[in-house]
């Protein structure tokens, strides 16, 4: 397992911190619709980047701070981050071959089974779960993740001369 930079373990912080901190604004109901899930997509592209360095218990630690930032069941999240960090570390390798419409089309899938997980939970524990929507931000999330690619992937402090 090679060491990280510095930089590039303070690019990975922020954007967990960023994706935290983006799932808990409060929004209008009608903008939630259109709101990406930022913390399984960062999990995701992370996995995907470096997956020697980033496991489950981070995907665990993370879905229960989440479950006690909103309030919900725990373990809720932490299941479905999980659920969806071993999917990204199962195909990661045939993930990097992939064309991008193949790309957006497979974080599109990835997401829906995190909502599936969510919306499992959620019927089992007996709350009531209105999913006729959920799509949207779904689309929505898989349109964002070659904008959020390009972005992640651009760290200039490990430019080496």
């Amino acid at each position: 397992m090679k060491p990280l930079y510095f930089s590039t373990l303070f690019l990975v912080v922020i954007s967990f911190f960023a994706a935290i901190i983006l799932n808990i604004i409060p929004l209008p109901p009608a903008l939630t619709l259109f709101f990406p899930l930022w913390l399984p997509l960062i999990l995701i592209y992370w996995i995907m980047v470096l997956p020697e360095h980033i496991h489950f218990t981070l995907a665990w630690t993370l879905g229960l701070f989440i479950d006690v930032l909103y309030g919900s069941c725990l373990g809720e999240h932490s299941l479905a981050l999980c659920v969806v960090a071993y999917l990204a570390y199962r195909f990661r390798l045939q993930f990097r071959m992939f064309p991008l419409p193949q790309q957006i089309l497979f974080i599109f899938v990835m997401l829906m089974i995190y909502q599936i997980v969510l919306i499992l939970i959620q019927n089992w524990l007996g709350f009531p779960v209105d999913f006729r929507w959920t799509w949207i931000s779904l689309l929505v999330s898989a349109l964002v993740w070659p904008l959020m690619n390009n972005v992640l992937r651009i760290n200039p402090l490990d430019i080496r001369h």
